[in-house]
């Protein structure tokens, strides 16, 4: 006997569709976190706002109020502890899962507490914000090197150089310049990226072309020093004073692990793991994926308003097959 019918891992807002979904069947589930509720929305810039409205992030038939059409990191925040919360969600956080075993029946869940769960299926919704893509470049590992941006205060008044071009990166740079910082740009292309917000994308242009924000186009960082960072620029190398570095440089799923528990990924570049969209179970039965993870690499293509349905497509198949 199986003491869960199924055992989600992460509690993003995807992970928490699925737990509800198993919970209106009256499937036997549990979620298991290795941070805090929504733990990827919470390591956002405090002053985020989305690019969905509200009603686009809801989860669950729950409706989602915020002040403006587009809600900020805050207000998301509160909906989704909300919604667990009213739904009495049964959620471990702070419980890492380091492996997912295959005895003959079902599945064995090994977290790093030591605790071992026994389960008839299991759903992976672990999103992407893990493992930053490194500059591996030297002088990276020094403190003043983050590659999680988070409150602008921080770096007022302060020479600081913000790496990429696209929203995060755009956000940290308008945002630390307007509380006092000398903020310059590496961007490893020609332009601002296309995907930056709407209403954002013209004012750091802007910033750009009058001299407020100093950007250097088609460079990269070659070195980082305590008072300095070594850029290649077209017109060669440059050495810029600076006390911070914000290397905003993008982030990717932790692929391994599916590797390690035996999901195939594809042999291209984008390495997409190999799951029934129908289902979303892979090559594994009774092993699904759920959310942004799906894409593989490619995390531009799935954003939590176009895969909430994953959760009800998995625990239809999870209901299925129950004993």
């Amino acid at each position: 006997m199986f003491h869960y019918d199924t055992i989600i891992i992460g509690a993003g807002p995807i992970g928490l569709a699925c737990a509800l979904e198993a919970k209106n069947r009256g499937l036997r589930y549990l979620v298991l976190e290795k941070g805090c509720l929504v733990n990827s929305l919470y390591h956002y810039p405090v002053n985020m706002t989305f690019f969905s409205t509200s009603e686009r992030l809801e989860i669950g038939g729950v409706p989602f109020v915020s002040n403006n059409a587009k809600p900020n990191r805050n207000e998301a925040l509160e909906y989704y502890r909300r919604v667990a919360v009213a739904a009495q969600l049964d959620i471990h956080l702070f419980e890492k899962v380091l492996h997912i075993a295959q005895p003959e029946n079902g599945f064995r869940v090994e977290t790093a507490k030591g605790h071992a769960y026994q389960t008839r299926s299991a759903v992976i919704a672990t999103g992407f914000y893990d493992l930053p893509y490194l500059l591996n470049v030297p002088g990276e590992t020094l403190d003043k090197v983050t590659h999680y941006y988070n409150d602008p205060h921080f770096y007022a008044f302060q020479k600081v150089i913000v790496i990429g071009a696209n929203n995060s990166a755009v956000d940290a740079a308008l945002e630390t310049w307007r509380k006092g910082a000398e903020v310059s740009m590496v961007i490893r292309e020609g332009e601002i990226g296309k995907r930056v917000k709407y209403w954002v994308r013209p004012d750091i242009i802007n910033r750009i072309e009058e001299g407020s924000v100093k950007a250097y186009f088609h460079s990269m960082v070659r070195e980082i020093r305590e008072k300095e960072v070594v850029i290649q620029t077209p017109d060669g190398e440059r050495t810029l004073q600076n006390d911070r570095v914000i290397a905003a440089t993008g982030y990717q799923p932790d692929l391994s692990f599916l590797q390690k528990i035996g999901i195939r990924l594809s042999p291209d570049a984008i390495r997409t793991p190999l799951y029934n969209p129908d289902t979303h179970e892979t090559n594994i039965p009774g092993i699904y994926l759920a959310g942004v993870i799906c894409g593989g690499m490619n995390t531009h293509s799935l954003f939590i308003e176009n895969s909430r349905d994953h959760a009800v497509k998995i625990m239809q198949h999870v209901a299925g097959g129950q004993d």
